[in-house]
């Protein structure tokens, strides 16, 4: 049953959430390199587009969580008082420097994280997949890339069709093709469907879920859960990539069915984010990947601490 698509890996994967984001600014190039360099299997980047129709990397469609954008272009805002990259050429956006992120009031969401003044920049998506394919070409490896395409229906709205933008670049750099250490990864679930069926994509596809009220996309993520939601997923997809408390009720430590579900329906199991300086107060980090990994199975996990995921599985 299993396609050369639907391969179960043996080892589960280390997926760098946003690069060694538990260090350095996440999504910046020096993130990228010190994932590589802790051992991930594949490094994540998060993909919005510029006013000029370039793919970065950046976790949102807006700016100021990020970058010092307030202070290098206070008019530049919209109405609703954000910073969008869309507004901004790739040339503007390089000219930010990027920190660690920043809650509303402009405090550190994480505060044991990255407190220097370093000067990092915005990478594009093609500055990041040179990256990783030199590392590995030089060092005989084969990290991957993991994709995600951010907020579609939003940039839909906006005239943009990121997704074509995406296939683009990955199809220039021959990764659309369900071979490679790639997959690509969505919450819209409209879109997901729309890569495989309308765009034709070979590339392996992960359908992130999330909750309704998040409202991260259209999509309605209490039906994906079900048995009948993980068939359609099934149909266009490798596998999953839910919330960690999807899987596990955080308070009573008593998992649901979702990974064995997913599992019967032939899909891979990739939940976000394991961060060991953000667990809930009744649980260790070595509590939570035992459960993840030996009582759920799960076949990998978006860590910002690449390094502690690494040292755990190799033990």
């Amino acid at each position: 049953m299993a396609s050369t698509s639907q391969v179960i890996t043996a080892k589960p994967l280390v997926i760098a959430h946003r690069g060694a984001s538990g260090y350095l600014p996440e999504h910046t190039l020096q993130s990228v390199a010190l994932a590589y360099a802790q051992g991930a299997d594949f490094i994540e980047q998060d993909l919005v587009v510029t006013k000029d129709s370039k793919i970065i990397v950046l976790h949102d469609i807006h700016l100021e969580t990020v970058t010092n954008v307030e202070q290098v272009f206070p008019s530049r805002k919209r109405p609703d008082g954000r910073y969008y990259a869309l507004d901004f050429t790739l040339a503007e956006l390089k000219t930010l420097n990027v920190h660690e992120r920043q809650d509303a009031q402009g405090k550190q969401v994480f505060p044991n994280r990255y407190q220097g003044k370093g000067t990092f920049q915005v990478a594009t998506f093609e500055e990041q997949i040179e990256l990783i394919q030199q590392l590995n070409r030089q060092l005989n490896k084969t990290t991957g890339f993991y994709p995600e395409i951010k907020s579609p229906a939003w940039h839909r709205e906006q005239g943009v069709d990121i997704s074509q933008l995406v296939m683009a670049v990955l199809r220039k750099h021959q990764l659309d093709d369900a071979d490679k250490a790639i997959y690509v990864q969505c919450f819209d679930f409209a879109e997901t469907q729309r890569l495989r069926n309308d765009l034709e994509v070979k590339v392996k596809l992960i359908q992130l879920i999330g909750e309704n009220d998040w409202q991260e996309s259209p999509t309605d993520y209490d039906f994906l859960k079900t048995p009948l939601g993980l068939e359609a997923i099934a149909k266009i997809a490798q596998g999953i990539g839910p919330w960690i408390p999807q899987l596990i009720d955080l308070k009573t430590m008593q998992p649901s069915a979702l990974v064995e579900q997913a599992h019967l329906a032939g899909l891979q199991v990739h939940p976000y984010t394991f961060r060991k300086d953000a667990l809930p107060d009744n649980i260790n980090q070595k509590q939570t990947l035992n459960m993840l990994f030996n009582d759920l199975q799960v076949d990998g996990l978006f860590t910002d601490f690449t390094d502690t995921v690494v040292d755990y599985l190799a033990k």
